[in-house]
């Protein structure tokens, strides 16, 4: 749970091209899902789209989750679900390694905006010896200050994720 910044991942058609400060924040609801909030600053906007996850397996010990997010985030009518599986975390939970089975989407994660290059090389083998293409990791740029939603602009149009699917 908490907020986590987005170190590297590989591109995504659900995330602009030139975004930078990208940050997960996951919530624990009652119900036992987790809110995900997902959020980007693209040409000092904010775009964020909002989630649930959930277990894919109820009964397994393994860290496997299900995400649904509506699309598109301005008008959310379409659900979209992937798995979200988390290959490795530090024992303090500062770090951590995300990918998925298909192996098309990965992502290391920090709790600080920044990772020493050390431990971020260490991910980027582990997901090499996971059979991660890791050539296609792509570094997030993030500040030393992140920005503080209360004073972003707001994407309220959604123009950021019409652009990402045309891969802009």
């Amino acid at each position: 749970m908490g907020r986590w910044y987005e170190i590297a991942s590989f591109p995504s058609r659900f995330q602009p091209k030139n975004g930078v400060d990208t940050r997960a924040t996951y919530t624990l609801n009652e119900d036992g899902t987790v809110h995900v909030l997902n959020e980007t600053w693209n040409d000092g906007k904010r775009g964020y789209i909002e989630g649930s996850a959930y277990k894919a397996d109820p009964k397994s010990d393994e860290a496997k989750l299900k995400v649904k997010f509506y699309v598109p985030p301005f008008l959310p009518i379409i659900p979209v679900v992937g798995d979200y599986w988390v290959l490795f975390i530090d024992d303090d939970y500062q770090f951590a390694l995300i990918g998925q089975p298909s192996r098309k989407y990965l992502w290391i994660l920090s709790r600080k905006p920044h990772l020493e290059e050390e431990i971020y090389n260490q991910l980027v083998e582990k997901a090499k010896s996971e059979g991660y293409d890791v050539s296609k990791l792509h570094k997030t740029p993030q500040s030393d200050h992140p920005p503080e939603v209360e004073s972003a602009p707001q994407d309220t149009k959604g123009i950021w994720w019409i652009k990402s699917i045309f891969g802009k």
